[in-house]
């Protein structure tokens, strides 16, 4: 298969196709352009190395434009002896293929697959036809990763010694290929909306998994002795300690990739083949904070604007991490940032920049906690407090007698729905009387994944869940109005085979009236309590996230999965 040239003038420029595709801006295209100029790259890597776009994003598009095959990992031979022997057999040495990021191995026809992160280099051409004469040379291109984990497999007598020093480490760390490896995991993950990365280490691999809608997904598997070098990289630019392996460290990282303003925090875990790596994805561009888009129902809308709007009181929005919690708490800052009233918010981080209210930055590593800053923050005549999370009871301790003095208190808390937080706060050393009396509100949320829009076919759920739906629609008839639209996932290319794409919230809002502060100064259990809610129309998680599957938003498996095998009260929570 010959390659055509770029410069033919029947074919089009790369950067027109990316173009077209709408995977690069004008903008980039012209910075790169000048960078060309001065530095006589090709546009492409000009391209991934600034971060315009990922090296998964290019290479089909620059496989079209040559005429070439775009492979993948799992295209390559499972085996490593038949592409050695391949390599063996052209007389080059093992360490020119390295050089040059190139993987050859013969097919079935006899003809010999030639892969390459740039297969249009002429060197490479011309030896590679020279070294298999009377073979015809099938060119393909495949990442960069892909062609080093084979080349790595292939020659595993080149493997090494740990690196030990912290030198050697930065040496590594700053090496070329490290540096665009790890440019191309991070381009990945953001090109698939991935909200983590994790970088596992095993005996002789280690894996790569992103974590995409709440669900982890390996992508690829890389050989161990590669992992201290992307391990010293990430520390490096995080600004963790190279050298130091065996405590947990975090760090962050500000860049750019895929076109993305991005916030990376990075945790580094010592485990029994190395240091557990995971990066959180958080891009800087600012969320939706529209309630109806995240997922909130007409009733639910009217409900939290009423609550945000208080006088005073604490407002708690619960759920694990990566909930959306901090996105809520946004959105209702957001409906009460008119200009009347002083805002003033503690975070760590602070994910958001929200004009007219005051962003307070918490660092406990100088001693700066939230429950310091929450002292200092009373003396700047506040009307509204936004705290990241209560962590501890110092801060807990705070945020109720803020509220209790004519502070609306915004907060978080780490519980598995509204019911449950009660319990939480009295257990951290809060009298019952002063949770009952501080608390407003609770809010609980879960994020579930919406069906594909490519794939998903209508189905019938199983019969528990008819008729869980048929007692909703008894309940809510304004929000279960026409015909079901239940829904099952299949998968397609455009979801990768998932059946899902994007998520959406869950939500239930428990407000403390005066008979619900009485069963929590009686210490009433979950149940007991959920019988007095339920009384002033409060639906739980997996109600509200059974009208989504009603209405085909998602699945009735999905909210199974995320709300777990029983709620509060037990059964579907009807």
């Amino acid at each position: 298969m010959s390659i055509r040239s770029a410069n033919n003038s029947s074919v089009q420029p790369i950067g027109v196709l990316l173009l077209e595709r709408g995977l690069v801006e004008q903008n980039d295209i012209e910075r790169s352009l000048v960078i060309q100029e001065q530095y006589h790259s090709r546009i492409g890597a000009i391209l991934v190395r600034t971060g315009a776009i990922s090296e998964d994003a290019l290479l089909p598009v620059l496989a079209e434009q040559l005429g070439v095959r775009f492979l993948l990992q799992g295209e390559f031979p499972s085996q490593g002896a038949g592409i050695l022997a391949t390599m063996q057999s052209s007389g080059l040495p093992i360490d020119w293929f390295m050089d040059q990021k190139a993987v050859v191995w013969e097919l079935t026809d006899g003809n010999i697959q030639c892969v390459s992160r740039n297969p249009i280099d002429s060197c490479l051409q011309e030896t590679l036809t020279a070294s298999f004469p009377g073979h015809r040379l099938v060119w393909g291109i495949a990442r960069t990763q892909d062609v080093d984990f084979v080349l790595k497999m292939a020659n595993a007598s080149l493997r090494g010694d740990e690196p030990g020093d912290a030198s050697h480490l930065r040496e590594l760390a700053e090496e070329a290929p490290v540096i665009e490896l790890v440019n191309n995991l991070l381009s990945q993950a953001i090109d698939e909306n991935a909200s983590d990365i994790h970088l596992e280490p095993e005996e002789r691999t280690f894996v790569v998994r992103y974590r995409i809608d709440g669900v982890l997904h390996q992508r690829t598997t890389l050989p161990r002795d590669r992992f201290d070098a992307v391990a010293s990289r990430i520390k490096l630019i995080s600004g963790a300690d190279i050298a130091e392996r065996r405590l947990p460290q975090d760090g962050r990282i500000s860049t750019r990739a895929s076109g993305k303003e991005m916030d990376i925090r990075v945790s580094c875990v010592p485990s029994v083949h190395g240091e557990s790596i995971v990066l959180r994805l958080l891009p800087k561009e600012r969320a939706n904070l529209d309630l109806s888009i995240m997922g909130m129902e007409a009733d639910q809308v009217r409900q939290f604007t009423r609550l945000v709007n208080e006088p005073h009181g604490i407002l708690l929005v619960t759920g694990p991490t990566g909930s959306g919690k901090s996105t809520t708490l946004y959105a209702g800052l957001e409906i009460v940032n008119d200009g009347t009233r002083k805002i003033i918010t503690v975070e760590d981080p602070v994910e958001y920049r929200m004009p007219g209210v005051i962003q307070i930055q918490a660092q406990e590593e100088i001693g700066y906690t939230f429950a310091r800053a929450l002292r200092a923050i009373l003396r700047q005549d506040p009307d509204i407090i936004m705290i990241g999370e209560i962590r501890d009871l110092e801060t807990a301790e705070i945020a109720i007698q803020s509220a209790l003095t004519g502070h609306m208190v915004f907060s978080t808390l780490h519980t598995n729905d509204c019911l449950s937080t009660f319990t939480r706060l009295t257990d951290m050393g809060i009298e019952p009387f002063l949770v009952g009396s501080a608390v407003r509100a609770v809010q609980a949320q879960r994020l579930v994944r919406k069906l594909c829009s490519r794939c998903g076919i209508p189905a019938q759920p199983h019969d528990e869940v008819l008729k869980a739906a048929e007692g909703l629609r008894l309940r809510y008839p304004e929000l279960l109005a026409g015909s079901p639209g239940w829904k099952q996932a299949v998968g397609c290319e455009h979801c990768r085979g998932t059946g899902y794409s994007g998520r959406l919230g869950i939500f239930e809002i428990l407000e403390v009236n005066q008979e619900l502060q009485a069963s929590i100064l009686r210490l009433d259990s979950a149940p007991a309590m959920q019988q007095i809610a339920k009384r002033q129309g409060y639906r739980t998680l997996r109600e509200d996230g059974l009208i989504k599957a009603w209405k085909g938003y998602t699945t009735p498996d999905e909210v199974f999965r995320v709300t777990g095998i029983e709620e509060t009260g037990g059964g579907v929570g009807v």
